[in-house]
C-alpha cells in the first residue's frame, strides 16, 4: 500500500504543478489545446449542451471502465456487502454504545482496505482529470462563468450511475 501511496502523491504532485503552471507556461496550455481543441473543442462549437453533455459521458465512460478493470471488483463487492450489514446492526443497537463502538470500529478498519483497492484508477486518471478541467475552465468560463462545474457534475452523476449499472462495477 505504502509503495501505491507514494506513486498516488507523485502523480497528485505532477498535475497540481500542471494545473498551477498553466497560465504561466505557454507549452502545457497550447499543447492541450492543440490535442483538444479538434476534437472535445469541435463537440462543443458544435452544439455547447449536447457537446458538453457528449463529453461529460466519454470522461464517465472512461473512468468507469478504468474503475472496473484496475481494481478487485469482487473484493469491493464484498466490503459494501459486510459494510450494508455492520449498517442494519448499528441501527439494531443504536440504543447499545458498547456495542454500537464495537461496530463502528470495525466499520473503520475497510477504509484502508477500500482505499488501497480504489487507489490504482486515481493514479491513471488524475492528471488528465486535471488537465481537462483547466482546458474546460478556459473554454467555458467565458460562456458560463463557473457554472460549467456544475453541468459537469449532475452530467457525471447521472451518466456515472448509469455506467455502474451496465457494467456492474461496485
Amino acid at each position: 500500500m505504502k509503495k501505491d501511496t507514494k506513486k498516488l502523491m507523485i502523480v497528485m504532485i505532477i498535475a497540481f504543478v500542471i494545473a498551477g503552471y498553466w497560465d504561466k507556461s505557454p507549452f502545457i496550455k497550447n499543447s492541450v489545446s492543440y490535442v483538444l481543441d479538434p476534437t472535445f473543442g469541435a463537440l462543443i462549437h458544435w452544439n455547447l449542451y449536447i457537446g458538453f453533455g457528449i463529453i461529460i459521458a466519454i470522461i464517465s465512460l472512461i473512468l468507469m471502465l478504468s474503475q472496473k478493470y484496475l481494481t478487485n471488483q469482487e473484493m469491493l463487492k464484498e466490503i459494501k456487502k459486510e459494510q450494508k450489514y455492520l449498517q442494519k446492526e448499528m441501527k439494531k443497537y443504536k440504543d447499545h454504545p458498547e456495542k454500537l463502538m464495537e461496530l463502528n470500529k470495525k466499520q473503520f478498519e475497510f477504509f484502508p482496505k477500500t482505499f488501497e483497492i480504489t487507489m490504482k484508477p486515481l493514479i491513471y486518471t488524475s492528471i488528465p482529470l486535471i488537465i481537462l478541467f483547466r482546458w474546460f475552465g478556459g473554454i467555458l468560463s467565458p460562456i458560463w462563468g463557473g457554472s460549467w462545474i456544475w453541468y459537469y457534475l449532475i452530467g457525471s452523476i447521472i451518466f456515472s450511475s448509469i455506467f455502474k449499472k451496465i457494467f456492474d462495477v461496485a
